[in-house]
């Protein structure tokens, strides 16, 4: 009997551990309506995939052609360079190819949420 109370409880905090936060379910469906046109999480589109953008630097994946400048960047994509990436690439990286802007800082950080959470950071 205790052995299937103690099955039932790790089940519960395993589920509980993997549910979405509140804001990374809003920067889920955020990515989808701003993000998924140019990138996938795991399938290079126009834009390389996401899924483990999060902590990488920038040009590091080998299966996406990344411009001159957005490789010799060699930024670090953590919560404060992913906010301005969003809001300006080109006053992060001048001369790179990505000419989206998010300018609402709610979405902003709702995808990166989002994208630390699926980086498991």
């Amino acid at each position: 009997m205790g052995y299937k109370l103690i099955a039932v409880i790790a089940v519960v905090f395993v589920a509980v551990a993997l549910a979405e936060s509140p804001t990374a379910k809003q920067g889920r469906e955020a990515f989808e309506k701003r993000c998924t046109g140019c990138h996938s999480l795991d399938n290079v589109k126009m834009g390389p995939p996401l899924r483990h953008v999060f902590s990488q630097r920038s040009g590091d994946d080998p299966k996406f052609p990344y411009s001159d400048a957005l490789k010799k960047a060699r930024i670090a994509w953590d919560a404060t360079n992913l906010d301005r990436w969003l809001l300006n690439p080109d006053a992060v990286v001048p001369d790179n190819d990505m000419t989206f802007r998010l300018n609402n800082a709610e979405e902003r950080a709702a995808i990166i949420a989002y994208l630390k959470e699926l980086s498991g950071k």
